[in-house]
């Protein structure tokens, strides 16, 4: 049930506080450091990079470190200076940086995918290292050890990768559009269930701990907010983007889920409020408002002696309605419609200015984004993107942005 695309009028763009340039090719992943004015950066070049910030106010290469094969991910621990990187031949390296972050010591090394490394996750408690890869399997080491624990093949290409340490429970989206859901054990897993409720892949998956919610950026660029711990089986369909949704990121202390894409937006989210599923779209034979048979419905065509017309469904009440009983267009913010989308006439009616009332808002970040990390200390924002350049937001970004 993908929004038709409007354009974005209220947009804005984010106070930039710096550049980092110097990669040869797309920057795949990168990372504010923490408690340091420094960056970490992976790239297709096949580059490990830590830029620190000198007393010119320019970020330059701290360490610069040639992989045996393009970067293709990586996974930052602040508290044991863990780095751990993965790379298109599938290996996933681990390195420890020094205090100062000038030098970076290799640990070990994991054959954990026959092809390219799309996702780790270092989870210390467990001292395990999650990753999914273009082979379509999930697997889990001890980095203690180095050993493999385990692993699970997905229906296709896994993209987003997510973990919760008090139950253990691994959340993992793949090319399909389906999130699997697997119980982890030291050595084994099991299978919880599955859900999918996009209509293209899924691009990034966002974990929520506390309000225990899953959120799931796919190719279709729309965000799925799944509500695992109520129990309830809710899903809050979220359109804000008009290309796809290719990173996630959230701020547990204010509530606020950022989103960025393909179409270089960047768009902050309002959880913090009472948010309503989209009804599932209807099916008949004829406008469920003024009875007229739309143009497969052969025999009441004959019968009434009408043109059959064009099937289009309101977005607020799911009902098939032909395109004069659905004229009007409205934005629905609560139902995750930021744009204006197509609704039924006694619909639009209905609509309040209050329903009307933005819950994000859109800042435009002049680059196609594959990749977004929150410092929530500093209110850092970084973005990293297909230009090989890697953009580092204002500080209090979301008071900013807000």
């Amino acid at each position: 049930m993908a929004a038709e695309p409007q354009p974005k009028a209220l947009t804005r763009k984010p106070l930039l506080l710096n550049k980092v340039e110097g990669s040869q090719e797309v920057v795949n992943m990168a990372a504010i450091v923490p408690k340091e004015d420094g960056v970490i950066s992976v790239s297709e070049d096949r580059t490990v990079r830590v830029w620190l910030k000198r007393d010119s106010g320019q970020y330059w290469p701290s360490i610069y470190h040639a992989m045996p094969s393009p970067c293709s991910c990586m996974s930052f621990n602040p508290e044991t200076r863990r780095l751990s990187i993965g790379l298109d031949n599938g290996t996933i390296s681990e390195f420890i940086l020094s205090e100062d972050y000038n030098k970076m010591t290799l640990v070990k090394s994991y054959q954990a995918h026959q092809s390219r490394v799309i996702m780790i996750l270092f989870v210390l408690e467990m001292e395990w290292v999650l990753s999914t890869g273009q082979d379509k399997h999930f697997t889990w080491h001890c980095s203690e050890s180095g050993q493999r624990l385990g692993g699970y093949r997905t229906s296709a290409g896994a993209c987003g990768l997510q973990f919760d340490v008090e139950t253990r429970h691994v959340f993992v989206g793949d090319h399909s559009g389906q999130v699997t859901i697997l119980k982890l054990e030291q050595e084994s897993c099991s299978l919880v269930t599955t859900f999918k409720g996009h209509t293209g892949g899924v691009t990034a998956l966002c974990w929520d701990p506390i309000q225990r919610v899953l959120f799931s950026g796919s190719s279709d660029h729309s965000i799925i907010m799944w509500d695992i711990g109520g129990r309830k089986g809710t899903a809050i369909e979220l359109q804000g983007h008009n290309d796809k949704v290719q990173s996630l990121s959230y701020a547990h202390h204010t509530r606020q889920l950022i989103s960025c894409g393909a179409d270089g937006g960047i768009v902050v989210w309002n959880m913090d409020v009472e948010r309503q599923e989209t009804p599932e779209w209807l099916d008949s034979d004829s406008c469920q408002k003024c009875d007229q048979p739309f143009f497969w419905n052969f025999k009441q065509m004959w019968d009434s002696k009408k043109i059959g017309l064009r099937q289009h469904h309101c977005r607020k009440c799911g009902k098939a309605v032909c395109g004069k009983c659905s004229s009007k267009r409205s934005s629905i913010p609560l139902m995750g419609f930021e744009f204006e989308v197509r609704v039924c006439d006694s619909c639009h009616e209905s609509i309040t200015d209050e329903e009307r009332a933005p819950t994000a808002t859109f800042h435009d970040s002049k680059h196609n984004i594959v990749h977004v990390h929150f410092d929530a200390t500093r209110g850092w924002l970084l973005t990293s993107g297909t230009d090989k350049v890697i953009k580092v937001g204002a500080k209090n970004v979301l008071q900013l942005l807000s």
